[in-house]
């Protein structure tokens, strides 16, 4: 029996809910296509939102070859065998799901191609390609944010289904899909398929996986990782011990976790131990390079050495303090004295007077204007 999800997929930009950011009227997307411009490109949201879809609208109406692989399964190989079909003489696009699955080294090897216009790459990916994606193949493509679905978005979507469904029964969905078509139309599937009509009971009824209570993008998630870093900011590491315990037995990914450690080592620890950004960071290298069940343990090491730290937000307050300064004020003119002189006549114009390597605690090198800031706090 056919998906609903694969049912009701859009064949066309006409039909496509959602994004109009990219696709609604004057939107990047929605003019590429209209010009048939080929160009490689990476789209960056959660699931469920269209990165599929809008692929597939692509390479139909630029007339392209499209190659569907996901990085999970996917190899050297596989790409390799692309590359080398000669039997189709259109471009070929290679839609390449989860690109962030992919290794550095299977990066590389995609990148050449890439590079000489063999594969036009589509990449789609839940993660940050800023953290996923090597930055020579990031250079080279344009990234796409896509967002969460708004619920008048489901809605529609909803209404285009077979089966009737009440409105309150349409509010339960949405309410429960967190901005993902694909889960909202799955939990209409489950209930219709278990109980042979869709309404708040059967819908309430069908849906018992509790790991669905940590959608990653649905407030238990939020409220766990808040918890976490406030458990840690608390320098309790009992409690910081068992947010990411609920985290990882949700399935978090976690390098999502290893990251927001790395960020709490320099935002909340600081100055007062700078050796906790050094843990932080082998603790994210960790999860990288090991991977679950085993990364668990550098994780919970990470988290009670960051709990136990002494704690110092200096550092974070002065640089938030500085860029409001620099928003309120502008390029203010930089002091003669620290000014580069590689010319005669700006030595003559006073660039670099007066400066000395290690000045008295009196001298500011600070605009005149707010020369006597104090950014790093005593």
């Amino acid at each position: 029996m056919e998906p609903l999800a694969h049912k009701l997929r859009p064949s066309s930009l006409q039909t496509f809910v959602g994004q109009t950011h990219l696709v609604g009227e004057g939107g990047p997307l929605r003019e590429a296509i209209s010009r048939k411009h080929l160009f490689s490109f990476v789209l960056w949201g959660p699931p469920g939102v269209g990165k599929t879809t809008l692929a597939r609208i692509y390479a139909s109406a630029l007339e392209a070859s499209l190659f569907e692989l996901s990085a999970v399964s996917a190899g050297k190989a596989d790409i390799r065998k692309i590359v080398d079909d000669s039997a189709d003489p259109r471009s070929k696009l290679l839609f390449l799901d989860e690109i962030h699955r992919f290794n550095k080294a299977q990066q590389d090897f995609l990148l050449p191609y890439v590079e000489s216009g063999a594969l036009t790459l589509i990449g789609a990916t839940t993660e940050n390609p800023s953290f996923e994606v090597i930055p020579a193949l990031l250079s080279r493509c344009r990234v796409f944010t896509l967002k969460e679905l708004t619920d008048e978005d489901l809605v529609e979507i909803l209404s285009r289904i077979d089966i009737k469904l009440s409105k309150k029964a349409t509010t339960w969905i949405v309410d429960r899909a967190n901005g993902d078509a694909r889960q909202a139309l799955a939990i209409v599937e489950n209930a219709q398929q278990l109980y042979g009509k869709v309404t708040e009971e059967t819908l309430a009824s069908s849906l018992q996986d509790k790991r669905l209570r940590y959608d990653k993008h649905a407030e238990e998630h939020h409220n766990t990782i808040s918890a976490f870093i406030k458990s840690m900011r608390a320098s309790t590491p009992d409690a910081a011990l068992y947010y990411l315990a609920r985290m990882i037995a949700s399935g978090e990914d976690p390098k999502f976790i290893a990251r927001r450690m790395v960020i709490f080592a320099s935002e909340d620890v600081g100055l007062a131990q700078p050796t906790a950004l050094v843990v932080a960071n082998e603790v994210f290298r960790a999860c990288e390079t090991i991977g679950l069940p085993e990364c668990r343990i550098n994780l919970a090491h990470g988290a009670v050495y960051l709990a136990q730290a002494k704690k110092d937000r200096r550092v974070y307050d002065g640089i938030g303090e500085a860029l409001h300064d620099v928003e309120q004020y502008g390029n203010l003119p930089i002091p003669l004295i620290i000014r580069n002189a590689p010319t005669k006549l700006m030595k003559n114009e006073g660039y670099g007077a007066g400066y000395e390597m290690y000045p008295e605690e009196s001298v500011s090198f600070l605009p005149n204007k707010i020369k006597n800031k104090k950014y790093l706090k005593p």
